[in-house]
């Protein structure tokens, strides 16, 4: 089974819509998806904007109103093969709490952006030649497209790749930052798919 965190700061708004969005896309993976705030609303649940923004794109309204905000604790990555953070001081708390998480830590919309420049085949390839096991290969898909990094321009200003924080906000904010959050989603399904089928053993 494939570990997937994400991460935000009160756990109430950015990463417990990003959980459930890929709860959905990956319901029939063999992947377990928690979320954890760097400075959670202990215990709260999502805001009203969430849950209706989330019913909205299709998660169940009773999936997203079980949820309710923890803090993230080194434990909590003991588990994950894929760290994904809303902004980077998430990350950055992230590499602080577990150094070894550096290589499978990325921004969400980071891994959107990283993701898209490398061909279907080539990522194939990459999974293949790591072996059978789906951790093995996501982590050669990870370390691929972290590779990228040194491959495309920077982004333009340092925040580009943060995925606005709408608490408090309106809900013209919240749709803005579900937006942003899109290409990451995609690629996050799309490596995920790609870790899992593993290659056919030839019989000679």
């Amino acid at each position: 089974m494939l570990g997937i965190l994400v991460v935000c700061t009160g756990n109430v708004c950015r990463s417990p819509l990003a959980e459930h969005l890929l709860r959905e896309e990956l319901r029939d993976a063999d992947v377990s998806l928690t979320s954890r705030g760097t400075r959670a609303l202990r215990d709260q649940p999502p805001t009203p904007e969430t849950i209706g923004l989330a019913t909205s794109l299709g998660i169940p309204v009773a999936s997203i109103s079980e949820h309710r905000a923890q803090q993230l604790r080194e434990a909590h990555l003991a588990e994950a093969d894929l760290v994904l953070t809303m902004a980077r001081e998430h990350r950055r708390e992230v590499v602080e709490l577990s150094p070894v998480h550096v290589r499978s830590t990325f921004l969400l919309r980071e891994l959107g952006r990283l993701g898209e420049a490398v061909p279907d085949a080539e990522l194939t390839a990459v999974a293949n030649a790591a072996g059978r096991s789906s951790r093995t290969r996501l982590d050669a898909l990870l370390q691929r497209v972290a590779a990228v990094r040194g491959e495309l321009p920077p982004p333009t200003a340092p925040g580009e790749d943060d995925v606005i924080d709408p608490f408090r906000r309106s809900e013209e904010t919240y749709r803005e930052s579900a937006s942003q959050m899109a290409s990451g989603i995609a690629q996050v399904v799309r490596l995920t798919r790609i870790a899992e089928a593993r290659p056919l053993v030839t019989s000679r």
